[in-house]
């Protein structure tokens, strides 16, 4: 069906009125410029254009970026490109033309009076570009349906085109889905005209979605073309001309630029903002499917006018200046047009390592298990013990797996979800709690080469939602909590179940296979081949607790490195007992040849376990090798009266006992130890994006104690294998910009590298981006974010993290160091350093807990408030005593002082005195 707007006034093009907010008048200039395929039409265009400033500063432009808005906005929506474009030129940066244009009937441009379908807008993009005789190298960049015309535009000039970026915007309609429900209101019958073009509705509305709220210099800038009625016939004819079905007349058109899109070989770029609800991640994920070397950057938290929400022209500039050789070599007549023209196969080239999709299929490397499924392989045949439940589902107690049903069960499982159509590369999102069906099922999905998303339920609903649609999996499997919570807040992908289900149940769960099903179906049938170690294996979400959960990348060559690396420290092997109180180390037993358990508790609130449950699985796997949180460690102490002459003996054949994720006290760690009297304590150091860094016993934290010099912090021991470290020197605002060294006492950001060090961040190029800086060419590095230096016996020492380093006038302090010397304070359980006030004038304040717990919030007594300000070399503005100090849930112990730094300093002047 295609829609009609009745009332299409004609008018000429004219500049726009001066005095707009952030709009510099002189970049705008009229066009004329005639309408091809033989009419005798010309057309005038407003457009902004930095290229008569860009001559007066005497730069030769490197490229143009041409900028194409989309509906209901003009070109002020690229301003900020165009200034900043041109503010990078004169002070001696690559110098890009920018053009941005206000399409025919929309912004300052002619109103023509006549209907402009897709395939018109393309063909009148390209009309201007050839009345301006433009020449390449072209960068394209459009937004909402503007991006959907500038592709058209890129697809039909492979001559001048040496890359393509878009902001929010639909190329096609994913299968299945609605047209988003703003814009089938738009086009209810009655509706179309009298919300697009009688009045401003619509234009108000898409103005209302930004987050935070435009100002009203900004929506008056973007009400400015669109005044009077007979302004507003371009937005209803853009409405209209949305094809929501076959029959539009220009779905023909949007097919043809969608789908030769998967034949562009040049640099693609996609910021996105995920809370549109008109273009959302749906729309991102099938852009990329035809783009998959898109480096794409979500910003968590930003939507549909994205433009207005973050500083996506640094973001696009930084991409340009990134890709400079590569595009300065496309887009000109001397270049390749092969790399360019619409061939008759996708163009293969190397996937950038950055990239958003891992849909892409690599070439299979052929040859004998090994990695992760080599003892899955080797112990096939084994009735050993290969994992045990201590809380199964069925509620039947203990339950052990043998190496034979467990390797027998991937096999089926992986041939099943074969047959229901899970393919290599497909991501596969698991919710269900830890146990023998999330490993087989984890183990079965890396066997067929699909790609996992594990996501730590302790995110809540709300971070879980946004770590699920981000990474847009092609399949969930879970339990029924987590298939509620799937169907109820619309997640995608096709549902299956671990445990069949009523007719009722699977239509109210939206539920198509079940697990059982699944072994059926994959009894009989052969496996793929086995995935390459460079096919990305999973992506994994940190906990959320230093800031949104960010989806880490490894490839099965990665996570293989991630088991030899803990193979090689702590000696785990076939015939290792492994209780794992933290699930991912639990997952990888079976690629560890280990027998492992998960203790009987609630994973994502680990202060749950107590001392018996550990002593239990201990005794269930004949354990020695045993990991645990710091969070669950404090409640495994706390109930260690508990533990029965039984449960005593079976720790007391512990051999090696671990904890990591937050730093542990040397006193928490002994108490533990008391209960395992014949393990090596260790508390390794590593975050999601490298699980293992370095490692330290409690011995050698005992050790550490006694070292005097340097500004302290906690110490996490040396490298461990295969692992390099590197300091990056803080300066006076404690910004990391330092050269990469391991002289000692440099304090900075630590910086790692290791085989088993993350791939990327998924749908981050930026942060992505961030966390390589400073790296060596041809290496991979992750900046950590985590301050500390090094000692002259190469330990590594932990000082906080890089954004709470506060920076005073004496210089900048570390948090770690003083804060462990104000808990020396009889009367102080935990404290937290923050600073209040502007950066480089910065006063520190001393939040603490007390022993007794205080009652309620207040200034410190002066006898508290003397010793602790006796105990640390630096000057405290004020003493706080809190209850309880606020921590995240998944480690109870990482405190964000950057919002305990606003409380304190809103107390301070003079605010309520609530709980932080």
């Amino acid at each position: 069906m295609t829609y009609r707007v009745s009332r299409l006034a004609a008018a000429p093009a004219s500049l726009p009125p001066v005095g707009l907010y952030g709009l510099d008048p002189s970049f705008s200039r009229l066009v004329t410029a005639p309408e091809s395929e033989g009419l005798q039409v010309t057309h005038e265009w407003h457009l902004l254009d930095n290229g008569p400033r860009l001559r007066e500063l005497g730069v030769t432009p490197v490229g143009t970026i041409l900028c194409v808005h989309g509906n209901p906005t003009w070109s002020y929506l690229w301003r900020d490109l165009v200034s900043s474009a041109t503010t990078a030129a004169a002070s001696g940066g690559e110098a890009w033309r920018v053009i941005a244009v206000d399409q025919l009937d929309m912004g300052f441009s002619e109103r023509t009076a006549t209907v402009r379908p897709l395939a018109r807008r393309v063909r009148d993009l390209g009309d201007l570009t050839d009345a301006l005789h433009l020449s390449g190298p072209v960068i394209s960049l459009g937004h909402d349906w503007g991006g959907v015309v500038s592709l058209g535009w890129a697809v039909d000039h492979p001559d001048l085109l040496a890359g393509v970026a878009v902001l929010n915007t639909a190329i096609h309609q994913p299968e299945g889905a609605a047209v988003p429900a703003p814009l089938r209101l738009a086009l209810l019958r009655g509706v179309l005209g009298a919300s697009t073009v009688r009045t401003p509705a619509f234009l108000e509305t898409t103005l209302s979605l930004a987050r935070p709220p435009l100002s009203a210099e900004v929506k008056a800038g973007y009400r400015a073309p669109y005044l009077a009625s007979e302004r507003r016939g371009g937005i209803g004819g853009f409405v209209a001309d949305i094809p929501v079905d076959a029959d539009h007349e220009s779905h023909p058109e949007l097919v043809r630029i969608a789908e030769a899109l998967r034949y562009l070989a040049v640099p693609a770029l996609a910021l996105w903002g995920p809370r549109d609800p008109i273009f959302g991640d749906r729309h991102l994920d099938d852009l990329v499917d035809r783009l998959p070397h898109a480096d794409v950057h979500r910003f968590e938290g930003a939507g549909h006018l994205l433009a207005e929400e973050v500083d996506y022209a640094s973001s696009v500039l930084t991409w340009l200046g990134d890709r400079g050789t590569e595009l300065g070599s496309l887009g000109t007549a001397a270049a390749n047009p092969s790399r360019f023209a619409v061939a008759t196969e996708p163009v293969e080239e190397e996937p950038d390592p950055n990239r958003f999709d891992e849909g892409y299929v690599k070439p299979v490397v052929a040859g004998p298990p090994a990695g992760l499924f080599r003892f899955l392989e080797e112990l096939r045949d084994s009735s050993d013990t290969a994992l045990v439940e201590m809380a199964p589902t069925n509620g039947d107690g203990l339950t052990a797996v043998s190496w034979s049903l467990l390797s027998r069960r991937v096999r089926q499982l992986a041939a099943g979800l074969a047959m229901v159509g899970v393919k290599r590369g497909d991501r596969v999102s698991l919710l269900i709690q830890p146990g023998a069906d999330l490993t087989a099922v984890l183990y079965a999905c890396l066997r067929l080469g699909a790609v996992v998303v594990v996501a730590d339920a302790g995110l809540g609903l709300a971070g879980l939602t946004r770590a699920v649609r981000g990474a847009w999996p092609d399949h969930v499997i879970g339990a029924p909590a987590g298939l509620a919570a799937a169907t109820a807040l619309a997640w995608p992908g096709q549902k299956i179940s671990t445990a069949k289900y009523s007719r009722a149940v699977r239509r109210t769960l939206d539920v198509a296979y079940s697990l059982g099903e699944l072994v059926s179906l994959g009894a009989e049938q052969e496996l793929p081949p086995l995935p390459g170690p460079d096919d990305t294996a999973a992506v994994l979400f940190t906990s959320g607790s230093t800031g949104p959960a960010k989806g880490v990348v490894y490839t099965h060559g990665q996570l293989a490195a991630v088991v030899d690396a803990l193979a090689a420290q702590y000696g785990i092997g076939v015939g290792t007992g492994l209780v794992a109180g933290f699930a991912p180390f639990a997952l990888l037993g079976p690629a560890l040849g280990a027998r492992s358990v998960t203790p009987d508790m609630v994973v994502t609130s680990p202060k749950t376990l107590t001392a018996t449950a550990v002593a239990a699985a201990v005794a269930a796997v004949d354990a020695t090798v045993v990991f645990l949180s710091p969070a669950a460690i404090t409640n495994v102490v706390a109930t260690s009266d508990a533990l029965t002459a039984g449960d005593r003996a079976a720790l007391a054949g512990v051999e090696d006992f671990l904890s990591a994720g937050a730093p542990v006290s040397e006193r928490l760690l002994s108490a533990a130890s008391d209960l395992m009297p014949n393990a090596t304590a260790h508390t390794p150091y590593g975050m999601t994006e490298g699980l293992l860094v370095t490692d330290i016993t409690l011995e050698g934290i005992r050790e550490a104690a006694l070292v005097v010099d340097g500004p302290g912090g906690v110490c996490v021991g040396t490298p461990a294998a295969l692992v390099r470290v590197r300091i990056s020197a803080l300066d006076e605002r404690g910004d990391a910009v330092g050269d990469l060294t391991d002289e000692p006492l440099v304090t900075g950001e630590i910086v790692v590298s290791a085989p088993h060090v993350k791939d990327h961040y998924d749908g981050l190029w930026l942060t992505e981006r961030g966390s390589r800086r400073g790296a060596p060419a041809g290496e991979r590095w992750h900046r950590t974010g985590d301050v500390g230096h090094l000692d002259s016996d190469g330990r590594l020492w932990v000082e906080g993290r890089l954004p709470h380093v506060i920076s005073t006038a004496a210089g900048i302090v570390t948090p770690v160091g003083p804060e462990q010397r104000i808990e020396s304070v009889f009367e102080v359980a935990r404290a937290a350093l923050v600073g209040i006030g502007p950066a480089g004038l910065k006063q520190l304040v001393a939040v603490v807990e007390t022993e007794p717990a205080a009652q309620r919030v207040a200034l410190a007594t002066p006898g508290l408030a003397s010793a602790v300000r006796a105990s640390v070399d630096v000057p405290l503005a004020a003493v706080l005593v809190v209850p309880r100090l606020p921590t995240d849930i998944r480690h109870n112990s990482k405190i964000d002082r950057i919002r305990l730094g606003e409380w304190a300093a809103d107390v301070l002047s003079g605010g309520r005195m609530t709980h932080p």
